[in-house]
């Protein structure tokens, strides 16, 4: 809210601050899932317009939720402030969208590293259970307009490890977030914010593990669409002929 909005958002602040993803009663073929993000008096709706175009409508009913006078001679204000909600929302979407790595920068943060002035970055290996924790709990704070702590952090870190998950452990993660240039410290804070690579590392690795490597790993168990399984089962085939030409050992 306080990023799509430009507000702050306080624990006391008062008004309806929420999002509901709903699919219309009428005519739903037509614009298919609806995003209603509401802030106040005011929401944006996005839909896809008749299948073929994004469409975003700022509805603002009290111009005060912008800090801005209701009279006519602000029109031109408050049409400002709404367009610039439009463009805050798409850059919120489309960081979550571009998360495509060069290979330089996929190896640099997937093995370990040194930068120009001898400092050894280790590495976060894709797939390391504490390395897929630590980019999920990343995502959650990927909206945070304040940043995050060492302390909120190691609380996510734990939550998705399902095990203990000490200050020496995430210390030790912070200072390869930092040097992998994957975070940023605010200025006389004990706060941190995610850099443009830090958004692309931890949503790329989150998104490939959770809608390829998970739904791969499971797609021979019986809950699984038949048609996952069958070319799940044509590849073992193909791979198990490919083997017994080559005269290759199978693995006991």
């Amino acid at each position: 809210m306080e990023i799509i909005f430009g507000r702050r958002v306080r624990c006391d602040t008062p008004g309806t601050f929420r999002t509901a993803i709903d699919r219309p009663l009428i005519d739903p073929d037509d614009k298919g899932v609806v995003v209603n993000i509401f802030y106040k008096h005011s929401r944006v709706k996005q839909y896809l317009k008749e299948g073929r175009a994004m469409r975003i409508e700022t509805v603002i009913n009290c111009p005060r939720d912008l800090a801005c006078n209701a009279r006519l001679p602000n029109l031109d204000e408050l049409q400002d402030k709404a367009r610039a909600i439009n463009r805050r929302i798409l850059d919120a979407e489309r960081a979550g969208q571009g998360t495509v790595l060069a290979s330089p920068a996929f190896e640099r943060v997937a093995h370990p590293s040194v930068d120009a002035e001898g400092r050894r970055t280790p590495a976060l290996r894709f797939g390391d259970p504490r390395v897929m924790a630590l980019a999920g709990a990343l995502c959650q704070t990927l909206l945070a307009a304040t940043g995050f702590t060492n302390k909120n952090l190691r609380v996510l870190i734990a939550g998705l490890l399902g095990s203990s998950y000490t200050p020496g452990q995430m210390t030790y993660d912070l200072r390869r977030l930092r040097l992998g240039g994957l975070i940023r410290r605010l200025p006389h804070t004990n706060r941190y914010t995610l850099t443009e690579d830090g958004i692309r590392i931890a949503v790329f690795y989150t998104k490939i593990y959770n809608r390829l490597l998970v739904p791969l790993t499971a797609a021979n168990q019986p809950q699984a669409p038949p048609e996952l399984r069958a070319a799940l089962a044509a590849i073992t085939r193909h791979v198990d002929d490919y083997a017994d030409r080559a005269r290759l050992p199978r693995a006991a």
